[in-house]
């Protein structure tokens, strides 16, 4: 308790999933959250949340699209206005297309998959930098995930849009090694929120998901896990380490869950979560 405290943070898409179980660890450890979302319902339910369950820790929000520079602006105003200033700047804020096929997905789907993903994640790093190189200090987390290290099949939108925000995100560390900011890039791993919980797939390729259920249940675990390794890179442990690649999925854990997975079954157990919802959605062609 209280490894953040006196920290000012500002997390992107926190009004469920891992940006909200971010939020909650980040306040549970003394720190003010500014929270955001694109709905201002969802922002006030999180805030009020967040207060419930840590009462003293200073919580706010307000309404902001990251794929639209001048919300992410006003988004840092409020933060200075409301707080003063802010410290640590999460970019967590990313949607996907539907499972399928490039050519076969809406093109206005994967635009808009390249907006949030990828200009969020600019957007917010460049809004974050302004406000942290005159102070020569501030921590910047861009969240990666599928597809950061390669090609990611079927999810060509989302798991390009990773590998733009790794390149991204350990470029810029490197252009502003010097500077006093630690720049890292995060990947959760795969989480039981609802991007994996309900997934949405190109009509006439549901079969690939077949051992997807499998897969969630080997893998998966619940975004606060995740979110207490960002308190750790948010915190002074990583101080004068920018350029940290951090990756909480590894082979031997891969090993593990399916291993116990496969204890599981053999023993003949119900499963501890229902199997994701797979809703089919028309193809282009």
């Amino acid at each position: 308790m209280g490894l953040l405290q006196k920290t000012v943070a500002v997390i992107t898409g926190s009004s469920r999933g891992l940006g909200l179980a971010m939020a909650k660890a980040f306040a549970s450890e003394g720190a003010s959250v500014v929270l955001s979302s694109r709905s201002d319902a969802a922002v006030q339910k999180a805030v009020n949340a967040i207060q419930a369950a840590c009462p003293g820790v200073q919580v706010t929000g307000i309404v902001c699209d990251t794929s639209i520079m001048k919300q992410v602006e006003a988004l840092a105003g409020h933060a200075i206005t409301t707080l003063g200033r802010f410290d640590v700047w999460i970019n967590n804020a990313g949607i996907s297309p539907a499972y399928g096929p490039t050519v076969h997905i809406q093109p206005e789907e994967f635009v808009k998959t390249t907006q949030t993903n990828v200009l969020g994640t600019y957007y917010g790093s460049v809004v974050a930098m302004r406000h942290f190189l005159p102070r020569h200090a501030g921590k910047l987390i861009n969240i990666m995930g599928a597809g950061a290290r390669g090609p990611a099949p079927m999810q060509s939108a989302y798991g390009s849009s990773k590998a733009w925000i790794r390149n991204f995100t350990l470029a810029l560390a490197k252009e502003y090694n010097n500077s006093g900011i630690g720049i890292y890039a995060f990947s959760p791993g795969m989480m039981t929120t609802d991007m994996l919980t309900t997934v949405h797939v190109v009509a006439g390729y549901e079969h690939l998901l077949k051992s997807f259920p499998t897969v969630v249940r080997a893998l998966g675990k619940p975004p606060e896990a995740p979110a207490r390794k960002a308190v750790w890179l948010a915190s002074s442990a990583t101080d004068g380490r920018t350029g940290l690649e951090v990756y909480l999925y590894n082979p031997a854990s891969a090993l593990v869950g399916f291993m116990r997975e496969s204890l599981r079954r053999l023993a003949g157990k119900p499963s501890p979560q229902p199997d994701p919802q797979v809703i089919p959605v028309p193809p282009v062609i």
